[in-house]
């Protein structure tokens, strides 16, 4: 069984940073993406990044050079470093572990962490 830990959430004013840490433990197979995604109150869960096995990674268009993901540990661990952020971050963020996009139920998932930005 895999289970998904977030950390690293909380409040920062606009323009602040914060990086968010997902640490995966049981069994994580290699040939799965690594991700990030978050849900504003009212919206639908919206993708934010990922990472494959060889370090590839995607962003969301419009989130391009201002969040950054990577990996530790083994692909055991991934990180957001989330920079310049704007109080339209504000949102629960949550990462996946998974093999199609876009992921499902039946694939990965953290319990979340809050991030707000204030303005």
């Amino acid at each position: 069984q895999v289970q998904l830990v977030e950390s690293g959430g909380g409040l920062v004013q606009t323009g602040g940073s914060l990086r968010l840490s997902c640490v995966a433990s049981g069994r994580t197979y290699s040939r799965l993406f690594r991700g990030w995604f978050r849900q504003a109150p009212g919206k639908e869960r919206e993708f934010v990044a990922r990472i494959d096995w060889s370090g590839t990674t995607n962003y969301a268009d419009s989130l391009k050079g201002r969040f950054t993901i990577t990996t530790s540990n083994a692909n055991r661990e991934w990180y957001l470093q989330m920079n310049s952020l704007k109080p339209e971050d504000t949102a629960v963020y949550y990462c996946s572990l998974y093999s199609t996009f876009p992921p499902g139920a039946a694939d990965y998932w953290g319990q979340g962490t809050q991030v707000t930005v204030s303005s």
